[in-house]
């Protein structure tokens, strides 16, 4: 088996809602981006590109890019995907934790099982969803922003 991590961290703003794992959850928010900002999907490609032995999102996404912006994050977990087949890998299982104040993450964790069971093709229970909070410590902590520690793990294309 093959591991890897990925991080990601991002600013909010006021708006009308956030996508995490591609499931819209309904907040006074929005994740300021590059890309859509889908905080969740960012930190799965990175630990899947990771466990590949590959580079991460932002050597095959730069920002620098303007054909990145507002990009899908659909398009980068799939070419994430993609890479790791070329390798003759895919994903056995992940686990996540998001850190934010709000939303509450809780609500959502069926409904992030299910998107990702099927963005990744892994049975929901290879997959771990967990949520905490900053204790009102730094940026995040202050409610102005989130963080996605996520690990993967691969296993050869029979």
């Amino acid at each position: 088996y093959r591991i890897g991590r990925g991080v990601d961290f991002h600013k909010f703003a006021p708006g009308n809602g956030i996508t995490l794992g591609n499931i819209f959850i309904d907040c006074n928010l929005s994740i300021i981006a590059h890309s859509d900002g889908d905080i969740v999907l960012h930190a799965i490609s990175d630990a899947l590109l990771g466990a590949g032995g590959l580079r991460d999102i932002g050597y095959y996404f730069p920002d620098s890019d303007l054909k990145n912006k507002d990009l899908s994050s659909l398009k980068i977990i799939e070419e994430s995907l993609n890479l790791l087949k070329q390798k003759n890998f895919q994903p056995r299982n992940i686990d996540f934790v998001v850190v934010c104040e709000q939303p509450k993450i809780q609500p959502h964790v069926e409904n992030l099982k299910i998107s990702l069971s099927n963005i990744l093709n892994i049975d929901e229970d290879s997959i771990g969803v967990k949520a905490t909070t900053a204790e009102g410590m730094g940026i995040i902590g202050e409610g102005n922003g989130i963080a996605v520690f996520a690990i993967a793990s691969l296993s050869n294309i029979q």
